[in-house]
C-alpha cells in the first residue's frame, strides 16, 4: 500500500521509513534462511514479524483516515496483510509488507528529488544578518531585526539578507534571483538583491527593506507553499482512489465466491493498488513546480501550475517586461553652435544632485560617454520644472524650456512628440544649448520573448501601458502583441483582466504596487521579482525571479507537460492494475506473485511520473563561445549608438544649413565614424558571428542581414562620393537632395538593421538580458 500524498504528516522524516524498511528486510531474509535450513516454525515467526511491521503502520494510517471521516485506501493494505496471516501465507505477507514500506520510502524519495529546486530556494534563505551598531562594532542579529537604512556587512559565501544598495564593490552569485550563472560585479551605489551569494570579498551595504518585505522573502514564501496544497488533478485522483476501495472489496468477494477459495480474495487484495492514481499526478506536479523554479518562475502551488497549463491569454504590463523599465537617454542633440559632449557634461554635473526620475538617465548618458563630471555650485531645484547651478563658472539650467524655440529645438520637440519621448532641455549661460530625448526603450529581446510565449501555447497576448494610444499602438505592433490597452489606470487594468477571464484562463504579468489588483483578478498573477517588486509579489500566484519574460513561456510548457505526464501515467498504471486484479480473480496469480506484480506497477508509475523532470521545453542552447561572441557584438552595438546620433544630426544640419561652413566638417566627421566603426563592425559580423548563427536561425536570415550590410556599404561610399565633389568646403545646392536621401536612408537602414540583429540574433544568447555596460553601472552609482 502506498500512502496518500495528502497525508503528509505521516512522512515528515525519512529516517524512520528506512529504519522500518531495514527491519522488515532483515526479518524477511531471516525467514528465508530458516526455511532453507528446514526450521519452518522459525521461518514462519520471522515472516509474521515482518508482516506485522507493515500491518501496524497501515492500521495507524487507516485510523487517521477514519478520524477524518473518510474511508481511505489504507483499508486495502490492512485487509491484504491480515488476509495473508489468515490463510497462513506468511511468506506472501512478509513480501507484501516489504514492498509496501519500500514503495512508500521510494515515493517519499521521489517527491523529495522532484522538489529539490524548491528546497534549494528555501534552504538558501538567510536567518541572521551582520549589522553595524553605530559605534563601529559589528553584531549578529535576527533577520527580523533589520530595518531600512541599517548598515550591514556581507562576508564571503554569506547570503545577502535583505534588499539594499552596495556601499563597496560586491561580486555576487545571483543565480537564485536572476538566473545568471556567472558572478556579477555590483559597483558602489548599485542595488543588491536579497538571496544573492557573496562570492567575492566582504562588503558593506545599506538596507532598503525589512526581511519580510524583501524580494527573496516573497520568493521563499511561495516556495514553501508550493507543495503544501493539492492541485485539482491530485484531488480528483484522491476521489477516484476512494471509489477504488469498495470496488476492490467487491472484486475480492466475487473471487472468493466464484473460486471458493479465500486465497483468491487475498490475491486480489494484494495486487490491488491505487498507486497510479495517488502517485502519478502529485509527483508529476511537484516535478513541474521544481523545474519551473529552476527556470526562474516560482509557483505558489500545484493548483496554480495546473491553471498555468490551461492558460490561453496573457496580459503583460509593459514596464520592465517589454521595455527596460527605467528611463534612458535615446538621443542627444545640441544647438548648431554648441559642443554636444560639453553640453551633456555640464547638464550631468548639475543633474547628479537632482532627485527627479529623469536625472539618472542624464547622468547615465554622460557616464556611458566617459565624461568627467564637475562639482556644481549654487545648486537649486525647482520641483517639477528643473534644476540650476554653476559649473566651471558657467550658469546651467536643466529641465523645462519656456518661450519661443529656435528651429533646431522646435524640430526636436516635434520629434519627441511623435516618439512619445520626454525632453530634457539644457541651457548654458541662459542660452538653449542642447536637448536629451528620454524614453523607457523597448527591450531588444521583446519581440523574441513574445514569439516564445506564442510557441508555448498562449493564443492571445495583450500589452497594458499608461502610454498614449498612438505611442502604445506603435510599440504593440513593434513587439507583435495582439491587442494594446493604452492609458490604463489600476481600475481599467482590473476590468480588462476580469472581462478576459470570462472567456479564457488568463495570466497577468506585472510589476509594482499598482499591478496588485490586476494580479489578483487574473487566474494566474505573475510578479516580476527580479526587479525587487516585493509588494506585487504578495498579491501574485507566481514570481518571475529572473529578468526574462521568455521563462514564463518555459513554465507554461512545463505546466502543460506535467499535467500530460500525470494523466497518462495514472491511466496506464490503472490499466495494468485492473488487468492484474482480473488475473488474480481466476487464481492464476498467487499472493506472492501478486505482491511482486503490484510493486512492479508502482515502480513503473513512479518512474513514469519522474519523466516530467526531463523534456517538455523546446529550447536549444547555444555553445558558450557563441554566447560570448553575441555579448561582444551587443556591447559594440551600444557603443555605435553615438555614430547613429551623429549621422542624424548631420542630416538635419544639411537640411537646414547646407551652405554653412560647419556642414562639410560635420559630414566628414560622420563619414569617418561610419567607415571606421560601422563598416568594420559589419565586416567582423560577416566573418565571425554570422557563420556560427546560420545553423540556429537558418542561412536565409543571415543572408538577409548580409544584404543589409551591402546596402549600408553602398550608401557610405555614396557619402564619400559627395565629399569628393566638394572643392571649396561648401556643399553645392544640387548635391543636397541626393545627399539628404542618402543620409536619411542610411539612418533608417542602420536603425532597422540594428533592431533586426538584436531581435533575431542577439536575443538568442542564453543570458538574453538587457545589456548594461560598465559605464551604466558607474552612472547609477553616481546617482545613488
Amino acid at each position: 500500500m502506498i500512502r496518500s500524498i495528502a497525508d503528509e504528516s505521516r512522512w515528515h522524516g525519512l529516517w524512520w521509513e528506512w529504519a522500518l524498511l531495514t527491519g522488515i528486510i532483515a526479518a524477511t531474509i531471516a525467514g528465508a534462511g530458516f526455511r532453507l535450513a528446514g526450521r519452518f516454525g522459525s521461518a514462519d515467526i520471522a515472516w509474521i514479524v515482518a508482516t506485522a511491521g507493515g500491518l501496524l503502520p497501515a492500521i495507524a494510517w487507516m485510523a487517521v483516515s477514519l478520524m477524518r471521516r473518510r474511508i481511505g485506501v489504507d483499508v486495502i493494505a490492512v485487509l491484504a496483510l491480515a488476509g495473508t496471516l489468515g490463510v497462513a501465507q506468511y511468506g506472501a505477507g512478509a513480501l507484501v509488507a516489504l514492498l509496501l514500506v519500500l514503495g512508500a520510502a521510494l515515493e517519499s524519495y521521489a517527491r523529495g528529488w522532484a522538489s529539490r529546486d524548491l528546497r534549494a530556494l528555501v534552504d538558501q534563505a538567510p536567518s541572521f544578518a551582520r549589522r553595524h551598531d553605530g559605534q563601529g562594532e559589528e553584531e549578529m542579529v535576527e533577520l527580523d531585526a533589520v530595518r531600512p537604512d541599517d548598515r550591514l556587512v556581507v562576508y564571503h559565501r554569506d547570503v545577502v539578507p535583505v534588499d539594499g544598495f552596495a556601499e563597496e564593490t560586491a561580486v555576487l552569485d545571483e543565480f537564485a534571483v536572476t538566473g545568471e550563472r556567472e558572478p556579477i560585479e555590483r559597483a558602489p551605489g548599485e542595488r543588491v538583491a536579497s538571496g544573492a551569494i557573496n562570492v567575492g570579498p566582504a562588503f558593506s551595504m545599506r538596507a532598503t527593506s525589512t526581511a519580510a518585505q524583501s524580494t527573496y522573502a516573497s520568493i521563499v514564501r511561495l516556495a514553501r507553499q508550493a507543495t503544501s496544497r493539492r492541485a485539482p488533478m491530485v484531488r480528483l485522483a484522491d476521489r477516484y482512489a476512494i471509489v477504488f476501495v469498495p470496488f476492490t472489496l467487491l472484486l475480492a468477494g466475487l473471487a472468493w465466491a466464484i473460486g471458493g477459495a479465500f486465497t483468491r480474495a487475498v490475491a486480489v487484495l494484494v495486487v490491488a493498488t491505487p498507486g497510479p492514481l495517488l502517485l502519478a499526478a502529485p509527483i508529476a506536479i511537484v516535478c513541474g513546480l521544481s523545474r519551473s523554479a529552476h527556470r526562474g518562475l516560482v509557483v505558489r502551488d500545484g493548483a496554480v501550475l495546473e491553471r498555468l497549463g490551461r492558460a490561453g491569454t496573457v496580459f503583460i504590463d509593459k514596464r520592465g517586461t517589454l521595455s527596460l523599465g527605467r528611463p534612458k537617454a535615446t538621443e542627444m542633440v545640441s544647438a548648431p553652435d554648441a559642443d554636444l559632449e560639453e553640453t551633456l557634461r555640464l547638464a550631468a554635473s548639475v543633474e547628479q544632485f537632482s532627485h527627479h526620475p529623469l536625472a539618472g538617465a542624464v547622468v547615465a548618458e554622460a557616464a556611458r560617454r566617459g565624461l568627467e563630471l564637475a562639482a556644481p555650485e549654487d545648486v537649486r531645484e525647482d520641483n517639477g520644472r528643473g534644476i540650476s547651478g554653476r559649473v566651471d563658472g558657467r550658469s546651467v539650467w536643466v529641465g523645462q524650456l519656456d518661450g519661443d524655440l529656435a528651429p533646431w529645438a522646435e524640430q526636436e520637440r516635434n520629434r519627441a512628440e511623435l516618439d512619445g519621448a520626454a525632453v530634457v532641455w539644457v541651457s548654458v549661460d541662459d542660452k538653449p544649448s542642447g536637448a536629451l530625448l528620454i524614453q523607457d526603450p523597448v527591450r531588444s529581446d521583446a519581440r523574441r520573448n513574445v514569439r516564445r510565449l506564442r510557441e508555448s501555447g498562449l493564443t492571445r497576448l495583450v500589452m497594458v501601458t499608461g502610454d498614449r494610444p498612438q505611442v502604445a499602438g506603435e510599440m504593440g505592433r513593434m513587439v507583435g502583441v495582439d491587442d494594446v490597452v493604452a492609458g490604463a489606470d489600476v481600475e481599467q487594468k482590473v476590468d480588462r483582466v476580469r472581462a478576459e477571464s470570462q472567456r479564457a484562463v488568463t495570466v497577468m504579468v506585472g510589476d509594482g504596487v499598482q499591478d496588485g489588483p490586476a494580479l489578483s483578478a487574473a487566474h494566474v498573477g505573475v510578479a516580476l521579482g527580479a526587479t525587487g517588486a516585493s509588494a506585487s509579489a504578495e498579491a501574485a500566484d507566481a514570481v518571475l525571479t529572473v529578468d526574462r519574460l521568455d521563462r514564463l513561456g518555459d513554465a507554461v510548457e512545463l505546466a502543460r507537460y506535467s499535467r500530460r505526464i500525470g494523466f497518462r501515467t495514472a491511466a496506464a498504471g490503472m490499466v495494468l492494475v485492473l488487468t492484474a486484479m482480473a488475473i488474480a480473480m481466476t487464481g492464476l496469480l498467487v499472493p506472492v506473485a501478486g505482491a511482486l506484480v503490484r510493486e512492479g506497477i508502482e515502480v513503473l508509475v513512479i518512474g513514469g511520473a519522474l519523466a516530467a523532470l526531463i523534456g517538455g521545453v523546446r529550447r536549444r542552447r547555444l555553445p558558450t563561445s557563441t554566447d560570448e561572441l553575441i555579448d561582444q557584438f551587443t556591447v559594440e552595438h551600444e557603443k555605435l549608438r553615438d555614430a547613429l546620433i551623429r549621422l542624424r544630426s548631420t542630416a538635419d544640419l544639411v537640411a537646414m544649413e547646407h551652405d554653412g561652413a560647419m556642414c562639410v566638417d560635420a559630414l566628414r566627421d560622420a563619414y569617418q565614424r561610419l567607415s571606421r566603426q560601422i563598416i568594420s563592425h559589419d565586416e567582423a559580423e560577416e566573418q565571425r558571428l554570422y557563420p556560427q548563427l546560420a545553423g540556429q536561425v537558418g542561412p536565409e536570415t543571415t543572408a538577409t542581414m548580409s544584404r543589409a550590410h551591402t546596402e549600408i556599404r553602398r550608401l557610405v561610399d555614396r557619402v564619400d562620393g559627395h565629399l569628393c565633389l566638394t572643392s571649396d568646403s561648401r556643399l553645392e545646392a544640387e548635391q543636397v537632395p541626393d545627399l539628404l536621401a542618402t543620409l536619411y536612408g542610411l539612418d533608417a537602414i542602420l536603425r532597422l538593421h540594428f533592431a533586426e540583429e538584436e531581435e533575431n540574433l542577439f536575443a538568442l544568447t542564453s543570458a538574453s538580458n538587457p545589456i548594461e555596460t560598465d559605464q551604466d553601472q558607474l552612472a547609477r552609482s553616481a546617482v545613488h
